[in-house]
C-alpha cells in the first residue's frame, strides 16, 4: 500500500506541474498554469511522501459528461511503488461517471486499457523551424474581433464538451495571439498561437479545410519571428498532416487519443492542431 498522501493543487500550485511536464519534455506554454486551473479548479492532485511531492494527476470535469485526464506524472526514484496507481485511482474517481479522455504515452496504451481506455486515434506532434511568413490574406483579422459566441459554437464542433470559460482564457493569455479567417463574412478558420518552454505551439488550430487552416498558420507564424514551432496534429486528418509537412514539420512524438466511453459525433476532419495534450 503506497505511503502517498492526496490532496488537491491549489489553483497557484499547479505551476509544479507544469514544471515536471517541461521536465518529462512535454514543453507546455508559459501561460498554461493559469488557464488550466479555471475549468475544475479542484481537478489537479498532488500526492506526497513526508510533505514532498512525488505525483501529481488532473482529471478535469468539464461538465457532468465529459473529463479530460493529464499531468499524470511520478518522480522518477519513487516510480514502481504502487505511488502512480495510488494518485491515478483518485483522479479516476474525482471524474466518477463521466466519460474520460487522455493523451497517453502510446507504450502506456495497454495500462490505460485496464481502467477501461480505448484508442480513437494518434496524435502527433510535429515541430521544427518555418520560413518567414507570407503576408496573411486580407480576410485575416484578430480573433478577438470575432464574436465569442460564434467561436464558442465553432468549437463545439470539435471538443466533447463546452469549455467557455477555459476558451476565453485562452485565447486573452498573456502572449497567446489569435487569429481568424472570414469568408464570405463568416468564419472559416482560427487559431492560437503561444510561447513556449521551447519555440511556438500553434493550438487550437480549427478550420473548414486545409486552405483556410494555412492562412491562419501563416498569419499565426509572424508573432514567432523565425522560433521552432510546434503543432498537434490528429493522425486521422490526413489535410492537417500534410499542412504541417508542407511547412517542412517533422514528426517530434505521438500520443494516443483515448476515451472510456462515447462521446458526441465531433469534426476531426476540422481539427488542424490539438489545444492542449494536457487538456484536450
Amino acid at each position: 500500500m503506497s505511503d502517498m498522501q492526496i490532496r488537491n493543487f491549489r489553483p497557484e500550485e499547479i505551476a509544479l506541474a507544469i514544471d515536471w511536464a517541461a521536465a518529462e519534455g512535454w514543453n507546455p506554454g508559459f501561460a498554461d498554469a493559469a488557464g488550466f486551473a479555471i475549468p475544475d479548479p479542484q481537478g489537479f492532485f498532488v500526492g506526497e511522501i513526508d510533505g514532498a511531492p512525488v505525483a501529481t494527476v488532473s482529471c478535469v470535469n468539464y461538465d457532468d459528461r465529459f473529463a479530460f485526464l493529464g499531468f499524470y506524472i511520478v518522480r522518477e526514484s519513487f516510480r514502481g511503488s504502487g505511488h502512480g496507481l495510488h494518485i491515478w485511482n483518485a483522479a479516476i474517481a474525482h471524474a466518477g461517471g463521466r466519460v474520460i479522455g487522455l493523451d497517453g504515452v502510446v507504450a502506456q496504451q495497454d495500462n490505460y486499457k485496464k481502467s477501461g481506455f480505448q484508442l480513437a486515434y494518434a496524435n502527433i506532434r510535429y515541430g521544427g523551424v518555418v520560413a518567414a511568413p507570407a503576408k496573411p490574406p486580407a480576410e485575416i483579422v484578430a480573433l478577438d474581433e470575432i464574436p465569442f459566441a460564434i467561436i464558442e459554437a465553432d468549437d463545439a464542433t470539435v471538443f466533447p464538451a463546452a469549455r467557455s470559460a477555459f476558451l476565453r482564457a485562452w485565447i486573452n493569455a498573456s502572449g497567446h495571439m489569435g487569429r481568424a479567417l472570414l469568408r464570405d463574412g463568416r468564419l472559416a478558420a482560427w487559431g492560437v498561437i503561444r510561447p513556449c518552454r521551447t519555440g511556438h505551439k500553434i493550438g487550437p488550430l480549427i478550420a473548414n479545410d486545409r486552405a483556410a487552416a494555412e492562412a491562419v498558420t501563416q498569419a499565426l507564424l509572424g508573432s514567432a519571428q523565425g522560433d521552432e514551432i510546434f503543432l498537434d496534429v490528429p493522425a486521422v486528418n490526413r489535410e492537417a498532416i500534410a499542412l504541417a509537412e508542407s511547412l517542412g514539420l517533422k514528426p517530434v512524438f505521438e500520443t494516443a487519443r483515448m476515451y472510456t466511453g462515447p462521446i458526441p459525433p465531433l469534426r476531426i476532419d476540422r481539427v488542424f492542431g490539438v489545444t492542449s495534450f494536457e487538456l484536450g
